[in-house]
């Protein structure tokens, strides 16, 4: 249906197309003007609700093209049908207003996540909770931002000819097609299946402790077909998502961050463990870096050589079970070289007394004259 504005213009086609350039800047100008008054009105009401308010800031160029674009839309449906190039700028209008709809939806899941990670921060002590929570919203915004992609490209599909023939084709012959695209996309699909796993039953979670192939490191980040790993000497380890599904792994902070560190002492037999026993107590109370849970000694084990002393104590995570165990061992090992130096490892060698024939150590043979010639 044309609109009566047009119905004039209809003799001249470079003047219809003038005309429908002006009004679509006109309607372009209203468009803007629309949205400036609807966000500012949108913010006032949206002062106390944090969600909202961080939709629209997220959300301001996105919807604002999407405005634009709608005038645009109505302009060109209202146009006469002798406009130049009106089927080809009907197309690019429709397919730049599903891209930027799609856009618009994909700010809005952003600017979830965004909120729920600024009202649960991981830069406090106790954040378990936190990184379970910022661990799922990372998984579900990659996944819905993905869903909502596939869906804006299929309707922009569905809008050129051309491409809608394409698909048709390919549904006819999925037989062969189906089955090599199924293979071939079987490591994303997978990928994706376990970061879907991986957000609801949270095997792993940001900022947790994990031991990878031997290797200590933290989740950096959760990706939607890997992990990041950074480990202790920063370096990054790249783990694929299904490899936490499929292959065991160690967890240090997956229900706690506290945890347990051990300290050995190789000592002679000779050592008085109780005094050992004492100061190592002593080191531990005075130290800022136990969490005062545990604070033990034991002789572990024993061989020829001497005994074994393990030392266990307790702290609020692993980095500072490290600190602390590298602490006791440099202080434990001072008190003993200090009170008790022979106490230290050491190897006994027993010189038994030379028999009567042998020569003793540090003595030459006596030394045989020679006999005169007959």
């Amino acid at each position: 249906m044309e609109l009566d504005y047009f119905s004039d213009l209809q003799q001249g086609p470079w003047r219809a197309a003038a005309a429908v350039a002006v009004t679509a800047l006109i309607f372009s100008i209203v468009a803007l003007v629309l949205h400036r008054a609807g966000m500012l009105l949108l913010r006032r009401l949206a002062r106390n609700r944090p969600y909202t308010t961080n939709a629209l800031k997220y959300g301001y160029r996105a919807s604002q093209a999407c405005m634009v674009l709608f005038a645009l839309r109505l302009v060109l449906t209202g146009a006469p049908d002798t406009t130049p190039f009106l089927l080809s700028l009907s197309r690019i209008d429709s397919v730049l207003l599903i891209l930027c709809l799609t856009w618009l939806g994909i700010t809005c899941v952003n600017s979830i996540g965004g909120t729920i990670a600024e009202y649960n921060p991981v830069n406090v002590e106790d954040n378990l909770r936190a990184r379970r929570v910022l661990t799922q919203t990372a998984v579900l915004t990659r996944s819905a931002n993905v869903i909502i992609g596939l869906l804006g490209l299929s309707f922009v599909l569905l809008t050129l000819p051309g491409a809608r023939q394409f698909g048709a084709s390919l549904l006819a012959s999925a037989g062969v097609a189906g089955l090599v695209a199924g293979i071939a996309a079987r490591p994303v699909l997978g990928n994706f299946i376990a970061g879907l796993q991986i957000a609801f039953s949270q095997p792993i979670r940001l900022d947790d402790v994990l031991i990878v192939n031997g290797e200590w490191g933290r989740v950096e980040q959760i990706t939607g077909t890997f992990v990041v790993v950074r480990i202790w000497d920063e370096r990054r380890m790249i783990v694929p998502l299904q490899w936490f599904i499929e292959n065991p792994f160690e967890n240090w902070t997956h229900t706690t961050s506290s945890i347990l560190g051990t300290v050995f002492l190789w000592l002679d037999f000779s050592v008085p463990v109780p005094a050992v026993r004492a100061e190592f107590e002593r080191i531990t109370h005075l130290s800022s870096r136990w969490d005062k849970r545990v604070c033990v000694l034991h002789v572990t084990d024993a061989n020829d050589k001497g005994m074994q002393l393990r030392l266990l104590v307790s702290a609020r995570d692993s980095g500072t079970a490290f600190d602390l165990r590298c602490e006791i061992r440099e202080a434990m090992i001072a008190f003993v070289a200090a009170h008790y130096p022979d106490s230290l490892p050491r190897l006994r060698p027993v010189l038994d007394a030379p028999g009567p024939d042998e020569p003793q150590l540090g003595k030459r043979p006596p030394k045989v004259a020679d006999s005169p010639a007959p």
